[in-house]
């Protein structure tokens, strides 16, 4: 790749576009740019026929991002694949997962981000091959590669998520608790399952239906006979206090009069082979065709469907198997039968075995497969090989684009499995089929800050794991960190123990409900950080480093700072009561065993062991910082916040502002949204408050409890 080959534009001051050959439009980035003459580009380019990128990194320097992947904060170390991955055995060898999320940040003598836009495999080598070494490997000559430049780690975010464009945003009662598992078969399931969460006085928003409420598998159906009267099964349901949300597969079941896949192939809207037929594979339902969802005109026909069971009252979807997953195709499983069959009568020797074996295991998602269909883009064939990271995005585009269409001021609850950079205009993300191991709470905190680095904030985990059997210290831990990521979800596999809150002893039941509890009263402070990040073009969840600029807050990965106010640090592994802690300054520490028992401590900056009982959740609050604090109910809908409690930490001045809207239109763009702003001010005997209510009429009183650095607490109460 010679260097007179590469057109350069510049983006805004702080950010450089380098073009190189004629890459595919990936609709990642939203900000265009002017073109310049020179401007070195940081790394050096290595090959003629496709882009290699080299760094020579420091002993000291830090690699930031690559989103949904596995491995620590800091990924130097590791080699990383950027190609969408159906793979449920999330194990620290694996180079890819679900998502591909292209931007790093490198922080040492030289600070900057790069983003790589190029929809097909990349690989990330930090470290791995050469230690010395940061290679990145785009598996083509076209691509365009992004330079992002700030002062600060935190800028160089924004720097980026401001070319992007700006995040999804749900409706508020997305941000309670959710309830999921593979699968509640009927609607007598799903009501009984509702009824526990009433039963034990636990809250929940949601209750997901799994792929066995359709019809065969097909999307956009109901099972007639599993789920009679679905409308008013939905209406139901929500009258008791809960909203139902379908899950929505990549894959059409190849089937005579069935309307999508007679629409897709009348159309021409599906995938096809090298022949320029509609490409078959294999998923739920067996033999599938794929939408072709690079084509906007099949993006527009697929998001329109969602009408069908919007029309029934529901309010969100979640979109799966969108890399797109594929169990076989014809052709893998011809070869794994002809294979099985020469074998029949072999003596098998190790190698022998493992090669019958492996031709059945690589069945799934294979990348012969991947490499065997093709996509229609401004009129040419394109391998799917080449833009594969495009379709799940392209999917969950297509939903949020039919939502626009079918309700266009309503917020609609929507995640996808499978994502890329700008999907993040669209939808949430969930991390995909995980484990119930204590090594994945440690894996999910790991991989939030990076999420929110890409763009992707309202995110979270499958809460106790999907594959394999909880006990119920995991669900506690578990709970006791996924009460502060914006999608709070349990979800698991048929054939594991049932994971509901109310599926574990008496004790486990309680403890778990208060975790659940405390979710709810947090969600004035969650949500108001949350539209904040989103508004401002910033992240929920942060590295320490990214406030604190010294080396042991580089150093810590398993504590994170959770918007303005917070820093949490999660227990993770069995049977600890306890864990390390390094606080980079002085906090006040509240450990919550009931939201509405509140004590507090001083802690001193440095490092500290902290007894943690299976019942607590240990909350820091920063200095000069605030946190605003509301009330339990059953669902988002039946919160009273009309009087909230600010707990602050105050050594001489403290600000916050608390926002809020409508929490289900898109009114909040226009500027209809309310903000309280509060200060607080220590003088040496008194605290001087001063509140500017700008619009929010439902909080009618502030109730004040603050603590300076001595550990005094004064309560105050305050009329709005």
């Amino acid at each position: 790749m010679r260097r007179d080959n590469v057109i350069i534009y510049e983006i805004n001051k702080d950010v450089i576009k380098y073009r190189f050959g004629n890459p595919i439009c990936t609709d990642a980035v939203v900000k265009e740019g002017i073109e310049i003459k020179n401007n070195d580009l940081a790394f050096k380019i290595c090959e003629e026929e496709n882009i290699k990128l080299r760094y020579k990194m420091n002993p000291d320097d830090t690699i930031y991002g690559l989103g949904e992947n596995q491995r620590g904060i800091n990924k130097r170390g590791g080699i990383y694949e950027s190609f969408c991955s159906d793979d449920p055995l999330h194990t620290p060898d694996k180079k890819s997962l679900y998502g591909a999320h292209n931007f790093l940040i490198i922080d040492g003598s030289e600070r900057f981000g790069v983003f790589v836009d190029y929809p097909g495999k990349v690989t990330f080598d930090i470290g791995f091959t050469n230690k010395d070494f940061l290679e990145i490997y785009v598996d083509d000559c076209n691509a365009d590669i992004y330079i992002i430049k700030g002062n600060e780690l935190r800028d160089i975010v924004k720097n980026f998520l401001n070319i992007i464009g700006e995040g999804y945003v749900p409706p508020k009662w997305a941000f309670g608790y959710q309830q999921c598992r593979w699968s509640y078969v009927n609607s007598t399931e799903v009501e009984e399952i509702a009824n526990n969460f009433l039963k034990h006085d636990i809250p929940c928003d949601t209750i997901y239906l799994d792929i066995d409420y359709m019809e065969d598998f097909k999307d956009f159906t109901v099972s007639k006979e599993r789920f009679p009267n679905f409308k008013n099964f939905v209406q139901k349901m929500k009258e008791k206090g809960f909203r139902l949300i379908p899950i929505i597969d990549a894959g059409v079941k190849i089937e005579k009069n069935y309307t999508v896949y007679e629409e897709g192939i009348k159309n021409n809207f599906f995938c096809v082979d090298k022949n320029g037929a509609p490409f078959v594979a294999a998923v739920w339902p067996g033999r599938v065709h794929f939408p072709d969802f690079l084509n906007p005109d099949v993006r527009r026909w697929f998001g329109r469907k969602y009408k069908v069971l919007i029309e029934c009252g529901i309010e969100g979807f979640w979109n799966d198997m969108n890399e797109p997953a594929i169990f076989y195709t014809d052709r893998g499983l011809k070869n794994a039968i002809e294979h099985a069959k020469k074998s029949e009568d072999e003596n098998l020797d190790i190698y022998t075995f493992f090669s019958l074996k492996d031709s059945f295991v690589n069945l799934s998602n294979s990348i012969n497969d991947y490499k065997s269909f093709y996509h229609r883009i401004d009129g040419e064939f394109v391998n799917h090989y080449k833009v594969h990271n495009l379709y799940g995005y392209n999917m969950t585009r297509a939903a949020a684009e039919g939502f626009e269409e079918i309700a266009p001021n309503k917020r609609f609850l929507l995640f996808s499995r499978s994502s890329y950079i700008g999907m993040h205009r669209y939808s949430g993300i969930w991390t995909g089929d995980n484990h119930s191991w204590w090594e994945h709470i440690l894996l999910n905190i790991k991989m939030m800050p990076s999420l929110n680095m890409c763009g992707f904030l309202y995110s979270g985990a499958d809460t106790g794991g999907f594959n394999g059997d909880a006990n119920a210290q995991l669900i506690i831990r578990w709970s006791q960190f996924s009460l502060f990521t914006p999608l709070f979800r349990n979800h698991s596999a048929m054939g594991t123990r049932n994971q509901e809150p109310f599926s574990f002893d008496k004790d486990s039941i309680n403890i778990i409900k208060s975790a659940i509890n405390l979710r709810y009263a947090l969600i004035p402070y969650i949500y108001s950080e949350y539209m904040k990040a989103i508004i401002n073009k910033d992240m929920y969840f942060l590295p320490l480093s990214f406030i604190y600029d010294d080396n042991m807050s580089k150093k810590v990965e398993d504590q994170l700072l959770v918007g303005d106010s917070l820093m949490i640090s999660p227990i993770y592994e069995e049977n600890a009561q306890g864990r390390y802690v390094y606080l980079p300054e002085d906090m006040l520490l509240w450990k919550v065993d009931d939201y509405k028992n509140r004590s507090y401590q001083v802690v001193r900056k440095g490092h500290m062991y902290l007894d943690v009982s299976f019942r607590e959740v240990p909350i820091f609050i920063r200095k000069n910082k605030m946190l605003v604090l509301g009330k339990a109910s059953k669902n988002v809908e039946s919160l009273d916040n009309e009087e909230l409690y600010v707990i602050a930490f105050v050594t001489d001045k403290a600000k916050y502002i608390y926002y809020d809207d409508d929490g289900k239109s898109y009114d909040y763009k226009k500027g209809n949204y309310s903000e309280i702003f509060i200060e607080i001010e220590k003088s040496d005997k008194d605290y001087h408050i001063r509140i500017d209510n700008r619009g929010n009429e439902a909080v009618k009183k502030l109730h004040f409890e603050i603590v300076d650095i001595n550990g005094n607490l004064v309560k105050l109460t305050k009329a709005l």
